[in-house]
């Protein structure tokens, strides 16, 4: 089935008005794509990231916008009419009813990292090529195996990752990089994300490797600010992961240093064009000698081993 998408433009600070308008006229139902609440949710946890999209900020310029919908039939129709008297302005198109929740699978598929691992989203055949298969149902958690980033640190655990390791990962996400050294065959890893969601995404995930919670656990807190998280994670690991941006890993350099044993190694990744002299340099003021520089696209990654 069809329906109309209207779109409006409107100033941030009549949002509330015209949406209170639209409802008399017998809408129901917005999105809002609101500039000075996406600026506003940059500025304040920026932090995280060291890049935003173009496209995305491109979308959020100038002007917000309220989106709404009608179905492509005689009632629809007539209340489309009737905003459109009111706000002739609206900008209105077509859209196909579809199976939104499910269709965005189409663009994710088997990735092959480095010479042993194949990244495999739940629902592809896992590849009968010899590489060891990572499956994952990525779900609204970064990190799929597609971004340069993750695909360095991988790379990066082939390299180093070995029995009876023990594994941290900082920023764990999906818990791609913990399960990636688990594949690899490290013997226990233990993850840390800020989001919420991450413990049950990242352990969802690693069931969906044959890994337990005897093997794979997922805390949710900020290693940063959190004292008692940071003391129930303990030290002693052969390897300790971040795949994050520069301002964090540039202050967690000297956490990630207290979590090694002798001889550990510290690979992190995230890191921005530009920033990535000032991060090696905090990771040399921490104690750590740069064993390896990666570089892919606009991307940085290091490999650090203790000193």
């Amino acid at each position: 089935m069809k329906y109309y998408e209207a779109a409006l433009n409107t100033p941030s600070a009549e949002i509330d008005i015209r949406c209170s308008e639209l409802e008399e006229l017998g809408v129901n139902g917005f999105i809002i794509e609101d500039e000075e609440d996406f600026r506003n949710f940059l500025e304040n946890n920026k932090q995280y990231w060291d890049y935003v999209d173009e496209d995305l900020n491109a979308k959020y310029a100038g002007v917000s916008r309220i989106r709404f919908y009608f179905t492509d039939d005689e009632e629809g129709e007539r209340q489309l009419k009737t905003v459109l008297a009111r706000y002739p302005e609206c900008v209105v198109s077509t859209v196909q009813d579809s199976d939104w929740e499910n269709n965005w699978r189409e663009y994710y598929k088997p990735i092959e990292i480095g010479k042993k691992l194949v990244v495999v989203p739940e629902w592809e055949t896992v590849p009968e090529d010899g590489r060891l298969p990572l499956i994952l149902d990525p779900g609204l958690i970064f990190g799929t195996g597609s971004h340069a980033t993750t695909k360095m640190c991988l790379r990066a655990l082939e390299k180093v990752a070995g029995p009876s390791m023990q594994v941290l990962d900082l920023g764990c996400g999906s818990g791609i990089l913990g399960i990636g050294a688990l594949v690899l065959g490290c013997e226990k890893c233990t993850g840390v994300d800020i989001d919420p969601k991450a413990p049950d995404v990242a352990c969802g995930n690693a069931a969906l490797n044959g890994i337990g919670k005897d093997r794979f656990i997922v805390y949710a807190g900020d290693i940063l600010r959190d004292t008692a998280l940071v003391k129930r994670l303990g030290a002693g690991y052969d390897l300790v992961l971040a795949n994050i941006v520069a301002d964090v890993i540039i202050p967690l350099a000297p956490k990630a240093k207290e979590f090694l044993k002798e001889d550990g190694r510290f690979i992190c990744s995230g890191i921005i064009d530009g920033r990535e002299n000032e991060v090696a340099s905090a990771l040399k003021n921490a104690g750590f000698a740069i064993e390896e520089h990666m570089h892919e696209e606009e991307w940085n990654a290091f490999i650090c081993k203790t000193v």
